[in-house]
Protein backbone atom coordinates (compact mmCIF):
# COMPACT_ATOMS: atom_id res chain seq x y z
CA UNK A 1 0.00 0.00 0.00
CA UNK A 2 1.15 3.76 -0.84
CA UNK A 3 3.97 2.50 -2.78
CA UNK A 4 4.39 5.22 -4.70
CA UNK A 5 4.89 7.54 -1.98
CA UNK A 6 6.90 5.60 -0.03
CA UNK A 7 9.33 5.52 -3.03
CA UNK A 8 9.52 9.14 -2.36
CA UNK A 9 9.08 9.70 1.63
CA UNK A 10 10.76 7.82 4.50
CA UNK A 11 6.79 7.91 6.60
CA UNK A 12 3.36 9.33 5.51
CA UNK A 13 1.90 11.11 8.85
CA UNK A 14 -1.92 11.39 9.09
CA UNK A 15 -3.46 13.78 11.10
CA UNK A 16 -6.32 15.04 12.63
CA UNK A 17 -7.41 18.42 14.90
CA UNK A 18 -10.35 19.28 16.91
CA UNK A 19 -10.59 22.46 17.62
CA UNK A 20 -12.86 24.93 19.79
CA UNK A 21 -13.97 26.90 16.68
CA UNK A 22 -12.86 27.63 12.92
CA UNK A 23 -10.28 30.81 13.45
CA UNK A 24 -6.99 29.60 13.97
CA UNK A 25 -5.99 32.71 15.15
CA UNK A 26 -8.29 32.61 18.26
CA UNK A 27 -9.58 29.18 18.49
CA UNK A 28 -7.64 26.12 20.06
CA UNK A 29 -6.96 22.54 19.31
CA UNK A 30 -8.39 20.42 21.72
CA UNK A 31 -7.58 17.02 20.49
CA UNK A 32 -4.27 15.71 18.25
CA UNK A 33 -4.49 12.34 16.50
CA UNK A 34 -1.41 10.94 14.21
CA UNK A 35 -0.68 8.22 12.84
CA UNK A 36 2.34 7.20 11.08
CA UNK A 37 2.55 5.16 8.63
CA UNK A 38 5.81 3.39 6.83
CA UNK A 39 7.27 0.64 5.10
CA UNK A 40 7.95 -0.35 8.71
CA UNK A 41 4.28 -0.47 10.19
CA UNK A 42 2.52 2.22 12.09
CA UNK A 43 2.72 4.12 15.08
CA UNK A 44 0.03 6.06 16.75
CA UNK A 45 -0.18 9.16 19.04
CA UNK A 46 -3.54 10.96 20.10
CA UNK A 47 -3.29 13.84 22.80
CA UNK A 48 -6.03 15.71 24.31
CA UNK A 49 -4.71 19.56 24.82
CA UNK A 50 -5.42 21.80 27.87
CA UNK A 51 -7.18 24.47 27.03
CA UNK A 52 -5.91 28.40 27.99
CA UNK A 53 -6.68 29.67 31.24
CA UNK A 54 -8.89 32.09 29.84
CA UNK A 55 -10.59 30.04 26.62
CA UNK A 56 -13.74 27.93 27.68
CA UNK A 57 -15.02 25.03 25.56
CA UNK A 58 -18.26 25.80 23.50
CA UNK A 59 -21.08 23.26 23.99
CA UNK A 60 -21.48 22.93 20.58
CA UNK A 61 -18.31 21.52 20.28
CA UNK A 62 -18.90 19.54 23.19
CA UNK A 63 -22.00 17.62 22.04
CA UNK A 64 -20.19 17.32 18.37
CA UNK A 65 -17.14 15.56 19.57
CA UNK A 66 -17.90 14.62 23.02
CA UNK A 67 -14.97 16.51 24.64
CA UNK A 68 -16.31 17.76 27.84
CA UNK A 69 -14.19 20.89 29.96
CA UNK A 70 -13.63 18.02 32.71
CA UNK A 71 -12.15 15.43 30.52
CA UNK A 72 -9.80 18.30 29.30
CA UNK A 73 -8.92 19.57 32.49
CA UNK A 74 -8.63 15.79 33.81
CA UNK A 75 -7.01 14.13 30.75
CA UNK A 76 -5.31 17.10 28.73
CA UNK A 77 -1.63 17.47 28.22
CA UNK A 78 0.16 20.78 28.00
CA UNK A 79 0.82 22.53 24.81
CA UNK A 80 4.31 22.08 25.05
CA UNK A 81 4.26 18.57 25.14
CA UNK A 82 1.38 18.24 22.71
CA UNK A 83 3.87 20.41 20.30
CA UNK A 84 6.99 18.73 21.24
CA UNK A 85 5.35 15.38 20.59
CA UNK A 86 4.48 16.79 17.17
CA UNK A 87 8.16 17.13 16.27
CA UNK A 88 9.21 13.99 17.66
CA UNK A 89 6.95 12.43 15.45
CA UNK A 90 8.40 13.96 12.29
CA UNK A 91 11.91 13.81 13.22
CA UNK A 92 14.60 13.86 11.03
CA UNK A 93 12.29 11.70 8.26
CA UNK A 94 11.37 12.67 5.10
CA UNK A 95 7.74 13.34 5.68
CA UNK A 96 4.74 13.21 3.42
CA UNK A 97 1.76 15.20 5.72
CA UNK A 98 -1.88 14.34 4.55
CA UNK A 99 -5.65 14.96 6.36
CA UNK A 100 -8.85 15.57 5.18
CA UNK A 101 -9.24 19.16 4.40
CA UNK A 102 -5.76 19.94 5.35
CA UNK A 103 -6.23 23.37 4.77
CA UNK A 104 -8.19 23.50 7.89
CA UNK A 105 -5.66 21.42 10.29
CA UNK A 106 -2.64 23.00 9.04
CA UNK A 107 -3.64 26.44 9.42
CA UNK A 108 -4.22 25.22 13.04
CA UNK A 109 -1.15 23.37 13.28
CA UNK A 110 0.71 26.30 11.98
CA UNK A 111 -0.52 28.78 14.88
CA UNK A 112 -0.36 26.48 17.63
CA UNK A 113 3.37 25.23 16.38
CA UNK A 114 4.46 29.03 16.57
CA UNK A 115 3.07 29.70 19.47
CA UNK A 116 4.98 26.93 21.17
CA UNK A 117 8.11 28.14 19.33
CA UNK A 118 7.77 24.68 17.06
CA UNK A 119 6.72 26.05 13.82
CA UNK A 120 10.06 24.29 12.09
CA UNK A 121 9.11 21.25 12.68
CA UNK A 122 6.79 21.64 9.72
CA UNK A 123 10.09 22.91 7.74
CA UNK A 124 9.98 21.00 4.65
CA UNK A 125 6.96 18.72 5.12
CA UNK A 126 5.35 18.67 1.59
CA UNK A 127 1.45 17.90 2.16
CA UNK A 128 -1.66 15.78 0.63
CA UNK A 129 -5.25 17.20 1.13
CA UNK A 130 -7.39 14.17 0.84
CA UNK A 131 -10.64 16.39 0.70
CA UNK A 132 -9.13 17.46 -2.52
CA UNK A 133 -8.84 13.85 -4.28
CA UNK A 134 -11.73 12.91 -3.29
CA UNK A 135 -13.46 16.19 -5.07
CA UNK A 136 -12.01 14.88 -8.12
CA UNK A 137 -13.39 11.46 -7.61
CA UNK A 138 -17.03 12.04 -6.24
CA UNK A 139 -19.60 14.99 -6.72
CA UNK A 140 -20.82 16.88 -4.12
CA UNK A 141 -21.25 16.36 -0.91
CA UNK A 142 -17.66 15.70 0.18
CA UNK A 143 -17.53 15.52 4.01
CA UNK A 144 -15.21 12.90 5.32
CA UNK A 145 -18.32 10.81 6.13
CA UNK A 146 -19.53 11.40 2.99
CA UNK A 147 -16.32 9.76 1.65
CA UNK A 148 -16.85 6.90 3.88
CA UNK A 149 -19.83 5.71 2.54
CA UNK A 150 -19.16 6.05 -1.02
CA UNK A 151 -15.99 3.52 -0.53
CA UNK A 152 -18.15 1.27 1.35
CA UNK A 153 -15.78 1.08 4.59
CA UNK A 154 -16.55 0.01 7.55
CA UNK A 155 -14.19 2.29 9.95
CA UNK A 156 -16.35 5.37 11.63
CA UNK A 157 -15.89 9.11 11.13
CA UNK A 158 -16.86 9.74 14.67
CA UNK A 159 -15.42 13.43 14.96
CA UNK A 160 -12.68 12.51 17.07
CA UNK A 161 -9.39 12.85 15.90
CA UNK A 162 -7.83 9.44 15.96
CA UNK A 163 -11.01 8.01 14.56
CA UNK A 164 -11.23 10.22 12.08
CA UNK A 165 -7.39 9.64 11.29
CA UNK A 166 -8.45 6.04 10.77
CA UNK A 167 -11.01 6.92 8.05
CA UNK A 168 -8.57 9.16 6.78
CA UNK A 169 -6.63 6.45 5.70
CA UNK A 170 -8.98 3.98 5.10
CA UNK A 171 -9.75 6.27 2.13
CA UNK A 172 -6.42 6.96 0.52
CA UNK A 173 -6.09 3.53 0.09
CA UNK A 174 -9.61 3.05 -1.39
CA UNK A 175 -8.47 5.82 -3.80
CA UNK A 176 -4.91 4.67 -4.03
CA UNK A 177 -7.30 1.21 -5.12
CA UNK A 178 -9.40 3.57 -7.13
CA UNK A 179 -6.39 5.11 -9.22
CA UNK A 180 -2.90 5.15 -8.27
CA UNK A 181 -2.28 9.26 -8.60
CA UNK A 182 -2.08 10.46 -5.02
CA UNK A 183 1.49 11.16 -5.76
CA UNK A 184 -0.05 14.05 -8.42
CA UNK A 185 -2.34 16.04 -5.59
CA UNK A 186 1.04 16.57 -3.25
CA UNK A 187 0.99 20.17 -2.35
CA UNK A 188 -1.95 20.80 -4.46
CA UNK A 189 -5.33 21.96 -2.99
CA UNK A 190 -8.29 22.78 -4.70
CA UNK A 191 -10.46 25.97 -3.51
CA UNK A 192 -14.02 26.39 -2.68
CA UNK A 193 -15.10 27.69 -6.92
CA UNK A 194 -16.99 30.39 -5.70
CA UNK A 195 -15.52 31.51 -2.30
CA UNK A 196 -11.96 30.94 -3.04
CA UNK A 197 -9.56 29.91 -0.29
CA UNK A 198 -10.22 29.35 2.92
CA UNK A 199 -7.47 30.83 6.28
CA UNK A 200 -3.96 31.43 5.43
CA UNK A 201 -2.20 30.40 2.59
CA UNK A 202 0.69 28.21 3.24
CA UNK A 203 3.62 28.84 1.21
CA UNK A 204 5.05 25.67 -0.32
CA UNK A 205 1.03 24.81 -1.83
CA UNK A 206 -0.25 25.78 -4.97
CA UNK A 207 -3.96 26.30 -5.09
CA UNK A 208 -6.34 26.10 -7.74
CA UNK A 209 -10.08 26.43 -8.32
CA UNK A 210 -11.92 23.50 -7.95
CA UNK A 211 -15.37 22.47 -9.15
CA UNK A 212 -17.78 20.08 -7.51
CA UNK A 213 -18.29 17.80 -10.02
CA UNK A 214 -14.64 18.58 -12.41
CA UNK A 215 -14.13 17.21 -15.85
CA UNK A 216 -10.42 15.99 -15.25
CA UNK A 217 -8.40 15.86 -12.25
CA UNK A 218 -7.73 19.10 -10.16
CA UNK A 219 -3.75 18.50 -11.42
CA UNK A 220 -4.42 18.54 -15.50
CA UNK A 221 -6.09 22.10 -14.95
CA UNK A 222 -2.62 24.23 -14.81
CA UNK A 223 -1.17 22.17 -17.45
CA UNK A 224 -2.08 24.16 -20.46
CA UNK A 225 -0.32 27.11 -19.08
CA UNK A 226 2.63 25.00 -17.60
Amino acid sequence: MFEKLFSEFDQILVLDTETTGIDPRRDEIIELGMTSLSPRGEVEADFLISLSPEKRLPPEITRLTGITPEKLQDEGVGKGEAAEAFAAMVGDKKTLLAAYNAQFDLNFLFYFLSREKRADALRGIRMLDVLTVYRDRRPYPHRLEHAVAAYGLTTQNTHRALDDVHATVAVMAAMEAEKDDLERYINLFGTHPKYGLSGRPIGSVTYRPQEYDPARPLYESGEENA
